[in-house]
């Protein structure tokens, strides 16, 4: 099992990230603002941290085999998310993804699209920003997974597909649930697949 250092862990993704990862017998830190937020489940330790602070994470992630971004891309940095992990010496780093980097069309963005809800372009773009600055580094084994378009509460069914770097719909659309998502984060942390990647999962 991995001792794995989970940041946001009281956010809508984190928490799904959290109980899979508790429920598959991982030993992880959760990391948040408000660490009373963090569930209270079994092999779980919560912990106060601020993303901004890159020694402070640093040394709240130091010693664990696994490091897992949850944040906003809006309310967090890049640079210094990236900086704390190559500072712990942790080797093994996944986030948690935007759709909008994802293309529709050969060399043809989600978020470039003009259907693109406005409300949601800044963070967007945050997050191909993050895919960018991810692909140049060469000293961690990271993976960012993308998730389809509608990422939202829903069921833990098992049942999904994985892609590449192209948006993932059906005739129902373009949806991954956050309990469906965990899981597949979950696999690629026992099971490492997309080293140095991007991938995207939905139904």
């Amino acid at each position: 099992m991995a001792k794995v250092a989970l940041i946001g862990a009281s956010g809508a993704a984190g928490s799904r990230l959290l109980r899979e990862l508790s429920d598959r017998g991982h030993s992880v830190t959760g990391i948040a603002r408000n660490p009373e937020k963090i569930a209270a489940l079994p092999g779980v330790t919560a912990r106060k941290g601020d993303v901004f602070d890159k020694e402070g994470l640093a040394d709240l992630i130091r010693g664990h085999d696994v490091v897992i971004s949850a944040v906003h891309f809006l309310d967090s940095d890049a640079d210094t998310l990236i900086a704390a992990v190559r500072a712990s010496g942790a080797k093994r780093y996944l986030v948690v993804g935007g759709a909008g980097s994802l293309e529709v069309a050969p060399g043809k963005r989600l978020v470039d699209t003009p259907e693109f809800p406005a409300i949601y372009k800044a963070e967007a773009q945050r997050g191909a920003d993050f895919l960018d600055k991810l692909k140049t580094v060469g000293d961690l084994d990271w993976t960012f997974l993308s998730p389809s378009a509608v990422f939202s509460p829903g069921e833990r069914t098992g049942q999904f597909r994985l892609g590449k770097d192209t948006l993932l719909a059906s005739d129902k659309g373009s949806s991954i649930s956050f309990e469906d998502y965990a899981i597949v984060m979950v696999d690629e942390i026992e099971k490492p697949a997309h080293i140095r990647r991007r991938f995207t999962v939905g139904y």
